[in-house]
């Protein structure tokens, strides 16, 4: 496995390529970015497929997957370190590491699109175009967003290793994210990047993720996109619910935006062949991405 320090913690990252050494520039270079108390493990099949076009850069973000975390001191030393915009300066740390100074493609999925949106806010000059899956822009619920609160840190706060052992468990646990069926395998590995995930981190980018901040930063991200960028959402997502991605996709000219019917929270697993349709065309611009939108 591979790791790289970047701005003091370890982080997992892997290419997925047909060349040796990838990032050389013989090649344009695809970024992915997970979502919430994932791993970059779930991209593995989206970025095998179009590796021949692409060298393909995942990583897992600090705190989750296989990266390390701050400790919990470095956190309490530093608040700025649970928010979001805080990832985006992972991310382009992490690019100068590597030495990728060509703009990138980025796939960011999730709350990893919110990150990948402070990303192209902040740097649009590194980024050629941009996928956003099942991202969007909400407004503010000061109930909602304490339920929010409460509900998420009792389930991060409960969570034992063995939860991962009992019969059922990687079913019930994705039933809410899916609308079509991925292998067993799948969510077993979705449940472990759960129960694997650092606690603080979890908590503190689930607040910054939902919270009064994102309602105002996010829709400026959105109306001041320089980069050409898709937005994909599931037509069933009940996490990021597909109104909120057109939504966002409305406040900018620069975004093109698609409903993937059938799908859920996942369609790049759920529908990996229309996915892969839908994201080709955008990126190739060989023709406008085709889906249902309403």
């Amino acid at each position: 496995m591979s790791y790289i320090s970047v701005n003091g913690v370890d982080h997992y990252y892997q290419w997925i390529s047909t060349q040796d050494h990838p990032g050389n520039d013989l090649k344009p270079v695809m970024v992915f970015l997970h979502g919430w108390a994932g791993s970059a493990r779930y991209w593995e099949s989206t970025a095998e497929a179009i590796k021949d076009e692409y060298d393909c850069l995942l990583y897992d973000m600090r705190g989750f997957g296989r990266s390390h975390a701050p400790t919990p001191e470095v956190i309490a030393a530093d608040p700025s370190l649970s928010s979001l915009e805080s990832f985006a300066e992972d991310l382009v740390s992490l690019l100068n590491a590597l030495s990728l100074t060509q703009p990138i493609y980025m796939n960011a999925h999730s709350l990893g699109g919110t990150v990948g949106l402070y990303f192209l806010d902040r740097y649009p000059e590194r980024v050629k175009k941009a996928i956003l899956t099942c991202n969007g822009s909400f407004p503010y619920q000061k109930w909602a967003f304490e339920a929010f609160y409460f509900f998420g840190a009792y389930v991060v706060a409960f969570r034992p290793k063995w939860l991962g052992q009992i019969p059922l468990a990687p079913q019930m646990f994705m039933s809410r994210f899916l609308k079509q069926t991925i292998p067993l395998a799948e969510k077993q590995a979705f449940l472990n990047d759960f129960l694997m995930a650092d606690g603080p981190t979890s908590i503190g980018t689930l607040k910054a993720a939902v919270s009064k901040h994102a309602t105002e930063v996010m829709p400026v991200a959105f109306a001041n996109l320089q980069v050409p960028t898709l937005m994909i959402s599931g037509e069933y997502d009940k996490i990021t619910p597909a109104k909120l991605g057109r939504e966002a996709a409305s406040i900018s000219e620069q975004m093109q935006y698609v409903l993937m019917p059938n799908t859920a929270h996942f369609p790049m697993l759920e529908d990996a062949e229309n996915y892969l349709r839908i994201t080709r065309a955008f990126l190739t611009e060989a023709e406008q991405p085709v889906g249902v939108s309403a």
